[in-house]
């Protein structure tokens, strides 16, 4: 029974992370729409700047015709991000077992979620602490030892003892009432089995190898996972910095080329580039901040059981 309690609290923790997970993916196609209709948006302004400078004949054909090849590239960059925000959707439509009509929109803004505020030593103790699939190592360990213990039982005396009470009386004679107990006592032994409680006593110890093997390794595995995803989360704050200050750089280099053209100093391969440095610096913050959150609700499944106790506060309370 404690087993499969274990196994609830997994399944549970584990749906909490595909949900999540799922959840986040939907909003990075959403940003992604979103980045892509402002391409498009900023690709069609570009060409009627174009035009207009050709139609006050300062411009050229070719720039016209690359601006309208850029502004077809950004179309086709929508459609495509289109088609993956649908499919994200019905993902996580899927996870949560709702109408296959319903329209799934994401609610929250693309920003941190939260900070982590443990060190990773205390982390990684409070993930080997809290795991539910570690403590089932543990007692399938305890289950074998007892179906151990259970198959050699099988060839050890079994002793049965059994009592019993009578009350007697007939009610036609002039005698009283009579009583009288019984005790029984049975003993038997198998002497041959051929061999079959020994062995299903060696399965059962070999099974309890093989969960502390197992224990061993999926200790290994938690702590690799928070190493790691400890140290995603550390490189995505960072980057999210970066992306930050290049996305101010990138909107204030695309106002001057557009600047620069229109005053016929400036060429459309400047717009071009600043334009699509500008959506290179959007998709690179957003991604960076949903990576982070993603780095974020995968250190608490590796912990489970979040938010947890410090164990260096609950060392000092005992």
């Amino acid at each position: 029974m404690r087993f499969n309690e274990l196994e609830v609290e997994r399944i549970s923790e584990q749906l909490r992370l595909d949900v999540a997970t799922a959840y986040y993916d939907l909003q990075q196609r959403d940003e992604d729409v979103r980045i892509n209709q402002a391409a498009v948006r900023n690709a069609q302004k570009s060409l009627e700047d174009s035009q207009a400078l050709e139609r006050a004949g300062v411009g050229t054909q070719f720039d016209v015709l690359r601006a309208d090849v850029n502004r077809a590239n950004a179309q086709q960059d929508l459609t495509q991000s289109l088609g993956d925000q649908r499919v994200a959707r019905r993902r996580l439509a899927q996870l949560l077992n709702v109408s296959q009509t319903a329209n799934i929109v994401t609610a929250d803004k693309v920003e941190v979620s939260g900070l982590w505020e443990f060190s990773l030593e205390q982390t990684i103790v409070a993930a080997l602490k809290n795991r539910a699939d570690l403590e089932q190592q543990i007692v399938r360990r305890e289950i074998s030892e007892q179906q151990r213990k259970l198959a050699l039982s099988r060839i050890g005396p079994n002793v049965t003892v059994s009592a019993s009470y009578n009350v007697l009386d007939n009610l036609d004679d002039d005698f009283g009432v009579g009583d009288g107990s019984t005790l029984q006592v049975l003993a038997n032994w198998r002497l041959f089995d051929g061999g079959a409680a020994r062995a299903a006593a060696r399965q059962a110890e070999i099974d309890g190898e093989i969960a502390d093997t197992r224990f061993a390794e999926q200790r290994n595995e938690i702590r690799f996972d928070v190493e790691r995803f400890y140290s995603d989360l550390s490189a995505n704050l960072e980057s999210i910095q970066t992306a930050e200050k290049a996305l101010e750089q990138a909107r204030e280099s695309l106002e001057l080329a557009r600047l620069r053209f229109q005053a016929g100093v400036g060429t459309q391969t400047e717009v071009i580039d600043s334009e699509t440095d500008l959506t290179r610096a959007e998709g690179n913050l957003s991604r960076s901040i949903i990576d982070y959150n993603r780095a974020l609700v995968n250190l608490k499944r590796a912990v489970s059981n979040f938010p947890f106790v410090d164990p260096a506060i609950e060392g000092n309370e005992e």
